[in-house]
Protein backbone atom coordinates (compact mmCIF):
# COMPACT_ATOMS: atom_id res chain seq x y z
CA UNK A 1 0.00 0.00 0.00
CA UNK A 2 0.97 3.70 -0.75
CA UNK A 3 2.52 5.05 2.88
CA UNK A 4 0.48 7.42 4.29
CA UNK A 5 3.64 9.55 4.70
CA UNK A 6 3.59 10.03 0.83
CA UNK A 7 -0.22 10.47 0.88
CA UNK A 8 0.08 13.27 2.93
CA UNK A 9 2.65 14.86 0.98
CA UNK A 10 0.78 14.41 -2.40
CA UNK A 11 -2.78 15.15 -0.58
CA UNK A 12 -2.32 19.26 -1.49
CA UNK A 13 -2.91 18.69 -5.05
CA UNK A 14 -4.44 15.45 -5.46
CA UNK A 15 -7.77 16.32 -3.61
CA UNK A 16 -9.80 18.14 -6.83
CA UNK A 17 -12.09 15.69 -8.49
CA UNK A 18 -13.23 16.24 -11.82
CA UNK A 19 -13.85 13.77 -14.61
CA UNK A 20 -13.38 11.65 -16.73
CA UNK A 21 -14.47 7.79 -17.41
CA UNK A 22 -12.51 6.16 -16.74
CA UNK A 23 -11.97 6.40 -16.38
CA UNK A 24 -9.50 4.57 -15.52
CA UNK A 25 -8.91 4.90 -16.50
CA UNK A 26 -8.26 6.07 -18.31
CA UNK A 27 -10.18 6.90 -18.40
CA UNK A 28 -13.93 6.31 -19.32
CA UNK A 29 -15.83 9.22 -17.05
CA UNK A 30 -16.46 12.17 -17.46
CA UNK A 31 -18.86 14.54 -18.21
CA UNK A 32 -19.29 18.44 -17.02
CA UNK A 33 -18.97 18.36 -13.82
CA UNK A 34 -16.03 21.05 -12.47
CA UNK A 35 -15.67 18.90 -9.30
CA UNK A 36 -16.52 20.05 -5.34
CA UNK A 37 -13.25 21.27 -4.18
CA UNK A 38 -13.10 23.28 -0.69
CA UNK A 39 -10.85 26.46 -0.28
CA UNK A 40 -10.68 29.25 -2.30
CA UNK A 41 -7.67 31.70 -3.63
CA UNK A 42 -7.34 35.21 -4.96
CA UNK A 43 -7.35 35.33 -8.21
CA UNK A 44 -4.39 35.90 -10.47
CA UNK A 45 -5.93 37.58 -12.80
CA UNK A 46 -3.59 38.02 -15.87
CA UNK A 47 0.03 37.36 -13.59
CA UNK A 48 0.56 34.60 -15.74
CA UNK A 49 1.33 36.29 -18.98
CA UNK A 50 5.14 35.62 -19.19
CA UNK A 51 7.33 37.86 -21.17
CA UNK A 52 5.47 41.33 -21.98
CA UNK A 53 1.83 42.47 -22.58
CA UNK A 54 0.28 39.40 -24.58
CA UNK A 55 -2.81 41.81 -25.42
CA UNK A 56 -0.37 43.70 -27.34
CA UNK A 57 0.53 40.72 -29.92
CA UNK A 58 -1.98 39.11 -32.12
CA UNK A 59 -4.36 36.19 -30.99
CA UNK A 60 -2.08 32.92 -31.30
CA UNK A 61 -4.39 30.51 -33.14
CA UNK A 62 -4.50 27.25 -31.20
CA UNK A 63 -6.00 23.76 -32.07
CA UNK A 64 -7.05 21.39 -29.04
CA UNK A 65 -8.30 17.65 -29.65
CA UNK A 66 -10.63 17.14 -26.33
CA UNK A 67 -12.63 14.25 -25.49
CA UNK A 68 -16.33 14.76 -25.37
CA UNK A 69 -18.96 12.84 -23.10
CA UNK A 70 -22.22 14.14 -24.81
CA UNK A 71 -23.48 15.25 -28.39
CA UNK A 72 -24.21 18.43 -27.93
CA UNK A 73 -21.25 20.45 -27.66
CA UNK A 74 -19.58 23.83 -27.91
CA UNK A 75 -19.18 25.32 -31.49
CA UNK A 76 -17.39 28.89 -32.29
CA UNK A 77 -20.55 30.91 -31.16
CA UNK A 78 -20.56 29.95 -27.54
CA UNK A 79 -19.80 32.93 -25.12
CA UNK A 80 -17.67 30.58 -22.85
CA UNK A 81 -15.13 29.57 -26.18
CA UNK A 82 -15.72 33.61 -27.00
CA UNK A 83 -14.41 34.38 -22.98
CA UNK A 84 -11.98 31.62 -23.12
CA UNK A 85 -10.43 33.46 -25.95
CA UNK A 86 -10.64 37.06 -25.02
CA UNK A 87 -8.90 36.14 -21.87
CA UNK A 88 -5.85 34.42 -23.16
CA UNK A 89 -5.63 36.08 -26.64
CA UNK A 90 -5.96 33.38 -27.96
CA UNK A 91 -7.97 31.98 -31.93
CA UNK A 92 -8.87 28.62 -30.23
CA UNK A 93 -10.53 25.85 -32.48
CA UNK A 94 -11.68 22.90 -30.42
CA UNK A 95 -11.86 19.44 -31.76
CA UNK A 96 -14.51 17.03 -30.05
CA UNK A 97 -13.67 13.37 -30.13
CA UNK A 98 -16.76 11.02 -28.49
CA UNK A 99 -14.44 9.41 -25.30
CA UNK A 100 -15.06 5.48 -26.22
CA UNK A 101 -13.41 6.51 -29.41
CA UNK A 102 -10.69 8.68 -27.84
CA UNK A 103 -7.54 6.28 -27.79
CA UNK A 104 -8.51 5.21 -31.83
CA UNK A 105 -9.23 8.77 -33.08
CA UNK A 106 -5.45 9.70 -31.43
CA UNK A 107 -3.41 6.83 -33.12
CA UNK A 108 -5.35 7.90 -36.35
CA UNK A 109 -3.86 11.57 -35.54
CA UNK A 110 -0.17 10.46 -34.24
CA UNK A 111 -0.15 8.56 -37.49
CA UNK A 112 -1.37 10.88 -39.75
CA UNK A 113 1.01 13.47 -38.60
CA UNK A 114 -1.63 16.69 -38.88
CA UNK A 115 -1.95 16.62 -35.55
CA UNK A 116 -3.45 19.71 -33.57
CA UNK A 117 -1.34 22.56 -31.12
CA UNK A 118 -2.96 20.74 -28.36
CA UNK A 119 -4.10 17.06 -27.41
CA UNK A 120 -5.16 15.22 -24.59
CA UNK A 121 -2.78 12.35 -24.84
CA UNK A 122 -2.53 9.01 -22.45
CA UNK A 123 0.85 7.13 -22.04
CA UNK A 124 -0.26 4.85 -24.58
CA UNK A 125 2.36 3.21 -26.75
CA UNK A 126 1.49 5.08 -29.43
CA UNK A 127 2.21 8.39 -27.69
CA UNK A 128 5.63 7.18 -25.75
CA UNK A 129 6.73 6.34 -29.47
CA UNK A 130 5.75 9.46 -31.30
CA UNK A 131 7.37 11.36 -28.17
CA UNK A 132 10.73 9.63 -28.35
CA UNK A 133 10.36 10.46 -32.06
CA UNK A 134 9.56 13.87 -31.18
CA UNK A 135 6.60 14.75 -32.08
CA UNK A 136 6.25 16.65 -28.90
CA UNK A 137 7.80 19.01 -27.12
CA UNK A 138 9.33 18.14 -23.85
CA UNK A 139 8.35 20.77 -21.57
CA UNK A 140 10.33 19.29 -18.48
CA UNK A 141 12.64 22.80 -18.48
CA UNK A 142 10.20 25.16 -19.21
CA UNK A 143 7.22 24.90 -16.14
CA UNK A 144 9.31 26.67 -13.90
CA UNK A 145 8.72 29.94 -15.67
CA UNK A 146 5.24 29.87 -15.28
CA UNK A 147 3.92 31.35 -12.11
CA UNK A 148 0.87 28.29 -11.82
CA UNK A 149 2.48 25.54 -14.24
CA UNK A 150 5.79 25.89 -11.53
CA UNK A 151 3.53 24.86 -8.70
CA UNK A 152 3.49 21.21 -10.76
CA UNK A 153 3.38 18.48 -8.13
CA UNK A 154 7.08 16.61 -8.68
CA UNK A 155 5.64 13.01 -7.80
CA UNK A 156 2.96 13.56 -10.69
CA UNK A 157 5.14 15.17 -12.63
CA UNK A 158 7.28 11.60 -11.92
CA UNK A 159 3.89 9.44 -12.39
CA UNK A 160 3.21 11.88 -15.89
CA UNK A 161 6.75 11.68 -17.39
CA UNK A 162 8.75 9.37 -20.09
CA UNK A 163 11.78 8.43 -19.86
CA UNK A 164 12.35 11.14 -17.06
CA UNK A 165 11.11 13.89 -19.06
CA UNK A 166 7.73 15.36 -19.28
CA UNK A 167 6.14 15.77 -22.82
CA UNK A 168 2.59 17.33 -21.73
CA UNK A 169 1.55 19.31 -19.06
CA UNK A 170 -0.81 16.68 -17.05
CA UNK A 171 -4.13 17.17 -15.93
CA UNK A 172 -4.78 16.51 -11.88
CA UNK A 173 -6.98 14.10 -10.42
CA UNK A 174 -7.58 13.21 -6.63
CA UNK A 175 -5.77 10.23 -5.51
CA UNK A 176 -8.29 8.23 -3.84
CA UNK A 177 -11.46 9.17 -6.07
CA UNK A 178 -12.93 5.64 -6.00
CA UNK A 179 -16.67 4.94 -4.69
CA UNK A 180 -19.58 2.55 -4.49
CA UNK A 181 -22.26 4.57 -5.48
CA UNK A 182 -26.06 3.52 -4.98
CA UNK A 183 -29.37 4.46 -4.79
CA UNK A 184 -30.31 4.86 -1.51
CA UNK A 185 -34.24 3.86 -1.96
CA UNK A 186 -33.72 0.77 -3.36
CA UNK A 187 -31.02 0.00 -0.05
CA UNK A 188 -34.30 1.25 2.00
CA UNK A 189 -36.73 -1.11 0.14
CA UNK A 190 -34.47 -3.79 0.40
CA UNK A 191 -33.58 -3.15 3.73
CA UNK A 192 -30.21 -3.09 3.49
CA UNK A 193 -27.33 -1.35 4.87
CA UNK A 194 -24.17 -0.01 2.66
CA UNK A 195 -22.03 -2.96 2.09
CA UNK A 196 -18.90 -3.63 4.37
CA UNK A 197 -17.99 -6.83 3.08
CA UNK A 198 -17.63 -8.25 -0.59
CA UNK A 199 -20.43 -10.70 0.32
CA UNK A 200 -22.69 -8.13 1.77
CA UNK A 201 -22.23 -6.31 -1.54
CA UNK A 202 -22.86 -9.45 -3.52
CA UNK A 203 -26.28 -9.70 -2.03
CA UNK A 204 -26.90 -5.92 -1.96
CA UNK A 205 -26.84 -6.86 -6.11
CA UNK A 206 -28.67 -9.63 -5.56
CA UNK A 207 -31.42 -7.79 -3.96
CA UNK A 208 -31.55 -5.52 -6.57
CA UNK A 209 -32.30 -8.31 -8.74
CA UNK A 210 -34.46 -10.11 -7.13
CA UNK A 211 -36.51 -8.04 -4.71
CA UNK A 212 -38.19 -5.36 -6.57
CA UNK A 213 -36.39 -2.55 -5.37
CA UNK A 214 -38.06 -0.05 -7.43
CA UNK A 215 -41.68 -1.37 -6.02
CA UNK A 216 -43.41 -1.49 -9.67
CA UNK A 217 -44.37 -5.03 -9.64
CA UNK A 218 -41.64 -5.76 -12.21
CA UNK A 219 -38.82 -8.31 -12.74
CA UNK A 220 -36.90 -4.88 -14.35
CA UNK A 221 -33.97 -4.18 -12.36
CA UNK A 222 -30.81 -5.82 -11.55
CA UNK A 223 -27.29 -5.06 -9.50
CA UNK A 224 -24.49 -3.19 -11.48
CA UNK A 225 -24.17 -1.29 -14.65
CA UNK A 226 -21.02 -1.46 -16.01
CA UNK A 227 -19.94 -0.46 -19.70
CA UNK A 228 -17.00 -1.62 -22.31
CA UNK A 229 -14.93 0.89 -20.03
CA UNK A 230 -13.03 -1.36 -18.29
CA UNK A 231 -12.30 0.37 -15.05
CA UNK A 232 -15.25 -1.07 -12.80
CA UNK A 233 -13.18 -4.68 -13.10
CA UNK A 234 -10.31 -2.98 -12.58
CA UNK A 235 -11.09 -1.38 -9.31
CA UNK A 236 -12.84 -4.78 -8.32
CA UNK A 237 -10.04 -6.71 -8.90
CA UNK A 238 -8.34 -4.57 -6.13
CA UNK A 239 -10.49 -5.40 -3.68
CA UNK A 240 -9.74 -9.16 -3.68
CA UNK A 241 -6.06 -8.50 -3.05
CA UNK A 242 -5.09 -8.38 -7.30
CA UNK A 243 -2.20 -5.64 -7.74
CA UNK A 244 -2.93 -2.48 -9.47
CA UNK A 245 -1.05 -3.51 -12.35
CA UNK A 246 1.50 -4.54 -11.07
CA UNK A 247 3.00 -6.40 -7.63
CA UNK A 248 5.71 -7.93 -5.81
CA UNK A 249 6.39 -11.34 -4.99
CA UNK A 250 7.94 -12.85 -2.05
CA UNK A 251 11.30 -12.22 -3.74
CA UNK A 252 10.53 -8.63 -4.34
CA UNK A 253 9.86 -9.25 -8.72
CA UNK A 254 7.06 -7.49 -9.99
CA UNK A 255 4.32 -9.81 -11.37
CA UNK A 256 1.26 -9.05 -13.73
CA UNK A 257 -1.75 -8.58 -11.91
CA UNK A 258 -3.54 -11.37 -14.36
CA UNK A 259 -0.75 -13.81 -13.09
CA UNK A 260 -1.80 -13.42 -9.42
CA UNK A 261 -4.39 -16.27 -7.63
CA UNK A 262 -6.40 -13.25 -6.31
CA UNK A 263 -7.21 -11.82 -9.82
CA UNK A 264 -8.75 -15.30 -10.26
CA UNK A 265 -10.71 -14.97 -7.53
CA UNK A 266 -12.08 -11.89 -8.73
CA UNK A 267 -12.89 -13.03 -12.54
CA UNK A 268 -15.04 -15.97 -11.04
CA UNK A 269 -16.63 -13.33 -9.08
CA UNK A 270 -17.51 -11.45 -11.72
CA UNK A 271 -18.21 -14.30 -14.07
CA UNK A 272 -21.27 -15.32 -10.75
CA UNK A 273 -22.53 -11.69 -11.32
CA UNK A 274 -22.80 -12.44 -15.03
CA UNK A 275 -24.83 -15.79 -14.93
CA UNK A 276 -27.38 -14.65 -12.50
CA UNK A 277 -28.17 -11.49 -14.03
CA UNK A 278 -26.40 -8.82 -11.77
CA UNK A 279 -24.37 -7.26 -14.20
CA UNK A 280 -25.97 -5.92 -17.53
CA UNK A 281 -25.17 -8.22 -20.08
CA UNK A 282 -24.30 -6.26 -22.41
CA UNK A 283 -21.40 -4.87 -20.67
CA UNK A 284 -18.90 -5.32 -23.14
CA UNK A 285 -20.52 -2.81 -25.84
CA UNK A 286 -22.31 -0.31 -24.17
CA UNK A 287 -20.96 2.88 -24.64
CA UNK A 288 -19.76 4.92 -21.67
CA UNK A 289 -21.40 8.10 -22.84
CA UNK A 290 -24.72 6.32 -21.66
CA UNK A 291 -23.36 4.98 -18.37
CA UNK A 292 -25.07 6.48 -15.77
CA UNK A 293 -28.75 6.13 -17.58
CA UNK A 294 -29.63 2.67 -15.93
CA UNK A 295 -29.19 4.23 -12.77
CA UNK A 296 -30.74 7.50 -14.00
CA UNK A 297 -33.75 5.71 -14.79
CA UNK A 298 -33.79 3.22 -11.84
CA UNK A 299 -33.03 0.17 -13.77
CA UNK A 300 -29.51 -0.73 -12.48
CA UNK A 301 -28.95 0.47 -8.25
CA UNK A 302 -25.12 0.24 -8.33
CA UNK A 303 -21.73 1.96 -10.46
CA UNK A 304 -18.41 1.38 -9.74
CA UNK A 305 -16.23 4.35 -10.46
CA UNK A 306 -15.12 7.81 -8.99
CA UNK A 307 -16.88 9.13 -6.22
CA UNK A 308 -18.05 12.03 -7.97
CA UNK A 309 -20.18 10.12 -10.69
CA UNK A 310 -22.62 10.31 -7.66
CA UNK A 311 -23.11 13.94 -8.09
CA UNK A 312 -24.11 13.81 -11.08
CA UNK A 313 -26.46 10.63 -11.44
CA UNK A 314 -28.32 12.46 -8.18
CA UNK A 315 -28.37 15.60 -10.13
CA UNK A 316 -30.09 13.99 -13.43
CA UNK A 317 -32.22 12.17 -10.75
CA UNK A 318 -33.10 16.15 -9.07
CA UNK A 319 -34.12 17.27 -12.33
CA UNK A 320 -36.57 14.81 -13.06
CA UNK A 321 -38.18 14.99 -9.47
CA UNK A 322 -36.67 17.50 -7.18
CA UNK A 323 -35.96 17.14 -3.47
CA UNK A 324 -34.34 17.79 -0.48
CA UNK A 325 -32.86 14.30 -0.12
CA UNK A 326 -30.09 12.46 -2.34
CA UNK A 327 -31.39 10.07 -4.88
CA UNK A 328 -28.10 8.91 -4.16
CA UNK A 329 -25.25 7.74 -1.72
CA UNK A 330 -21.72 6.81 -2.26
CA UNK A 331 -19.32 4.37 -0.17
CA UNK A 332 -15.86 3.81 -0.02
CA UNK A 333 -14.99 0.15 -1.35
CA UNK A 334 -16.03 -3.00 0.58
CA UNK A 335 -13.54 -4.87 2.75
CA UNK A 336 -11.88 -7.64 0.60
CA UNK A 337 -10.09 -11.27 2.00
CA UNK A 338 -6.98 -9.40 1.92
CA UNK A 339 -8.22 -6.40 3.81
CA UNK A 340 -8.99 -3.30 2.99
CA UNK A 341 -8.07 -2.36 -0.25
CA UNK A 342 -9.10 0.09 -3.14
CA UNK A 343 -7.32 1.33 -6.62
CA UNK A 344 -6.25 5.10 -6.74
CA UNK A 345 -5.66 6.91 -9.81
CA UNK A 346 -1.89 8.10 -10.73
CA UNK A 347 -2.67 11.92 -9.38
CA UNK A 348 -3.52 12.89 -13.08
CA UNK A 349 -5.85 11.64 -16.15
CA UNK A 350 -3.93 12.05 -19.29
CA UNK A 351 -1.57 15.42 -20.19
CA UNK A 352 -2.25 18.30 -22.53
CA UNK A 353 0.61 17.11 -25.07
CA UNK A 354 2.21 20.03 -27.86
CA UNK A 355 2.60 19.17 -31.27
CA UNK A 356 5.97 19.98 -32.72
CA UNK A 357 4.76 19.30 -36.38
CA UNK A 358 2.24 22.75 -35.40
CA UNK A 359 4.34 24.73 -32.82
CA UNK A 360 7.27 24.92 -34.33
CA UNK A 361 9.50 27.06 -32.44
CA UNK A 362 10.52 27.91 -29.45
CA UNK A 363 8.94 31.07 -29.33
CA UNK A 364 5.62 29.77 -30.16
CA UNK A 365 6.15 26.93 -27.42
CA UNK A 366 6.05 29.85 -24.86
CA UNK A 367 3.17 31.06 -26.12
CA UNK A 368 1.32 28.11 -26.02
CA UNK A 369 2.59 27.46 -22.26
CA UNK A 370 1.26 30.42 -21.61
CA UNK A 371 -2.01 30.06 -22.84
CA UNK A 372 -1.75 26.72 -20.48
CA UNK A 373 -0.53 28.53 -17.45
CA UNK A 374 -3.48 30.71 -18.03
CA UNK A 375 -6.15 28.00 -18.08
CA UNK A 376 -4.77 27.65 -14.69
CA UNK A 377 -5.77 31.15 -13.23
CA UNK A 378 -8.62 31.14 -11.43
CA UNK A 379 -11.21 32.96 -13.63
CA UNK A 380 -10.21 30.04 -16.28
CA UNK A 381 -11.19 27.13 -13.43
CA UNK A 382 -13.99 28.67 -12.96
CA UNK A 383 -15.14 29.54 -16.49
CA UNK A 384 -14.62 26.19 -18.19
CA UNK A 385 -15.50 24.50 -14.54
CA UNK A 386 -19.30 25.53 -14.63
CA UNK A 387 -19.29 28.23 -17.57
CA UNK A 388 -20.27 32.29 -17.11
CA UNK A 389 -21.35 33.54 -13.82
CA UNK A 390 -25.18 34.88 -14.18
CA UNK A 391 -25.86 33.22 -16.96
CA UNK A 392 -24.65 29.51 -16.05
CA UNK A 393 -24.29 29.89 -12.32
CA UNK A 394 -24.22 31.51 -9.15
CA UNK A 395 -22.59 32.38 -6.38
CA UNK A 396 -24.03 32.15 -3.07
CA UNK A 397 -22.60 31.99 0.20
CA UNK A 398 -19.48 31.40 -1.02
CA UNK A 399 -20.59 28.44 -3.29
CA UNK A 400 -21.48 28.02 -6.64
CA UNK A 401 -25.25 27.47 -7.55
CA UNK A 402 -25.89 25.92 -10.83
CA UNK A 403 -28.25 27.68 -12.86
CA UNK A 404 -28.50 24.80 -16.24
CA UNK A 405 -30.65 22.09 -16.24
CA UNK A 406 -29.83 18.99 -18.34
CA UNK A 407 -33.10 20.60 -20.57
CA UNK A 408 -31.60 23.56 -20.95
CA UNK A 409 -29.28 22.05 -24.51
CA UNK A 410 -28.49 25.07 -25.77
CA UNK A 411 -27.32 26.54 -22.60
CA UNK A 412 -25.56 23.68 -21.62
CA UNK A 413 -23.80 23.05 -25.00
CA UNK A 414 -22.36 26.23 -24.73
CA UNK A 415 -19.91 24.54 -21.91
CA UNK A 416 -20.27 20.74 -22.45
CA UNK A 417 -16.41 18.96 -22.32
CA UNK A 418 -14.53 22.27 -22.32
CA UNK A 419 -13.58 21.51 -18.60
CA UNK A 420 -11.39 18.31 -20.29
CA UNK A 421 -8.47 21.08 -21.18
CA UNK A 422 -8.20 21.80 -17.39
CA UNK A 423 -4.92 20.79 -15.91
CA UNK A 424 -5.56 22.37 -11.93
CA UNK A 425 -1.96 23.42 -11.39
CA UNK A 426 -3.06 24.37 -8.54
CA UNK A 427 -6.38 22.64 -7.27
CA UNK A 428 -7.05 24.82 -4.73
CA UNK A 429 -9.01 27.72 -6.36
CA UNK A 430 -12.28 26.43 -7.83
CA UNK A 431 -15.01 27.81 -6.12
CA UNK A 432 -16.87 24.54 -4.86
CA UNK A 433 -20.14 23.85 -5.47
CA UNK A 434 -23.22 23.92 -2.77
CA UNK A 435 -21.86 21.05 0.19
CA UNK A 436 -25.05 19.30 -0.28
CA UNK A 437 -25.35 16.11 1.89
CA UNK A 438 -24.05 14.16 -1.35
CA UNK A 439 -20.97 16.19 -2.00
CA UNK A 440 -19.83 16.49 1.33
CA UNK A 441 -20.39 12.82 1.62
CA UNK A 442 -17.98 12.19 -1.22
CA UNK A 443 -14.99 14.35 0.27
CA UNK A 444 -15.38 11.76 3.05
CA UNK A 445 -14.91 8.87 0.93
CA UNK A 446 -12.31 10.87 -0.58
CA UNK A 447 -10.46 11.60 2.74
CA UNK A 448 -10.90 7.96 4.15
CA UNK A 449 -9.44 6.45 0.85
CA UNK A 450 -6.56 7.98 1.73
CA UNK A 451 -5.38 4.91 3.55
CA UNK A 452 -6.29 2.27 1.48
CA UNK A 453 -5.39 2.45 -1.69
CA UNK A 454 -2.97 0.19 -3.63
CA UNK A 455 -0.03 1.90 -5.39
CA UNK A 456 1.25 0.49 -8.86
CA UNK A 457 5.40 0.01 -8.49
CA UNK A 458 5.94 0.34 -11.98
CA UNK A 459 3.91 3.17 -12.60
CA UNK A 460 6.70 5.65 -13.55
CA UNK A 461 8.73 2.66 -15.55
CA UNK A 462 8.74 3.56 -19.44
CA UNK A 463 9.10 0.04 -20.96
CA UNK A 464 10.66 -0.31 -25.02
CA UNK A 465 8.56 -3.77 -25.02
CA UNK A 466 5.55 -2.17 -24.13
CA UNK A 467 5.64 0.87 -26.05
CA UNK A 468 6.04 -1.58 -29.17
CA UNK A 469 3.49 -4.46 -27.98
CA UNK A 470 1.23 -2.75 -25.16
CA UNK A 471 -1.40 -1.88 -27.05
CA UNK A 472 -1.42 -6.01 -28.54
CA UNK A 473 -0.87 -7.28 -24.97
CA UNK A 474 -3.47 -5.57 -23.22
CA UNK A 475 -5.94 -6.21 -26.01
CA UNK A 476 -4.88 -10.46 -25.05
CA UNK A 477 -6.08 -9.62 -21.76
CA UNK A 478 -9.22 -7.52 -21.73
CA UNK A 479 -10.75 -9.92 -24.62
CA UNK A 480 -9.50 -12.86 -22.56
CA UNK A 481 -11.48 -11.63 -19.58
CA UNK A 482 -14.41 -10.59 -21.02
CA UNK A 483 -14.53 -13.77 -22.85
CA UNK A 484 -14.27 -15.63 -19.57
CA UNK A 485 -16.99 -13.40 -17.14
CA UNK A 486 -19.57 -14.35 -20.34
CA UNK A 487 -19.15 -17.84 -20.30
CA UNK A 488 -17.39 -17.96 -23.92
CA UNK A 489 -13.77 -19.43 -22.14
CA UNK A 490 -13.29 -21.68 -19.32
CA UNK A 491 -10.37 -21.34 -17.01
CA UNK A 492 -8.12 -23.48 -18.78
CA UNK A 493 -8.71 -21.87 -21.89
CA UNK A 494 -8.06 -18.07 -19.80
CA UNK A 495 -4.94 -19.94 -19.04
CA UNK A 496 -3.81 -20.60 -22.52
CA UNK A 497 -5.01 -16.76 -23.40
CA UNK A 498 -2.13 -15.81 -20.08
CA UNK A 499 0.18 -18.38 -22.22
CA UNK A 500 -0.29 -16.39 -25.71
CA UNK A 501 0.65 -13.06 -23.62
CA UNK A 502 3.58 -14.94 -22.86
CA UNK A 503 4.43 -15.81 -26.04
CA UNK A 504 3.49 -12.44 -28.19
CA UNK A 505 6.21 -9.80 -25.69
CA UNK A 506 4.84 -10.71 -21.94
CA UNK A 507 8.41 -12.70 -21.10
CA UNK A 508 10.36 -9.96 -22.38
CA UNK A 509 8.02 -7.46 -21.04
CA UNK A 510 8.01 -8.83 -17.84
CA UNK A 511 12.13 -9.22 -17.62
CA UNK A 512 12.44 -5.49 -18.59
CA UNK A 513 10.03 -3.91 -16.05
CA UNK A 514 11.93 -6.31 -13.10
CA UNK A 515 15.08 -4.72 -14.80
CA UNK A 516 13.98 -1.11 -14.97
CA UNK A 517 12.24 -1.85 -10.74
CA UNK A 518 15.37 -2.96 -9.49
CA UNK A 519 17.40 -0.25 -11.06
CA UNK A 520 14.96 2.29 -9.70
CA UNK A 521 15.44 0.66 -6.29
CA UNK A 522 18.76 1.00 -6.66
CA UNK A 523 18.82 4.77 -7.06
Amino acid sequence: MIKKGMLLFTALILMLSIVTACSGGNNGNGGNNGGANSGNSETNGNSSSNGGDAKAEEPMKISIMLPAFNTELPDDDSPVIQKLEEYTNTDIEVQFVPNSSYPDKMNITLSSGQMPTLMVADKTPSFINAARSGAFWDVTDYLDDYPNLSMANPVVLNNSSIDGRNYGVYRTRTLGRMGVTINKDWMEAVGMDAPKTIDEFYELLKAFKEQDPDQDGKDDTYGIVITKYAGPWDIMQVWFGAPNGWGEDENGNLVPAHETPEYMEALKFFRKLYDEGLVNSDFAVMDSAVWMDPMVNEEAGVIVDVADISRRIDGRMQEKAERDESYMDVFQAPVGPKGHRDMPTTGYSSMLAISKSTVKTEEELKRVLEFLDKLNDQEMQMLLSYGIEGRHYELVDGHVNPLTTPDDVALVSELESLNQMLMFIPNDRLIPLEQTDINKKIEEVYQANEDIVVGNPAQPLVSEVYALKGQQLDNIIADARIQYIVGQINEDQLQDQFKLWRENGGDDYVAEINELYQAAKGN
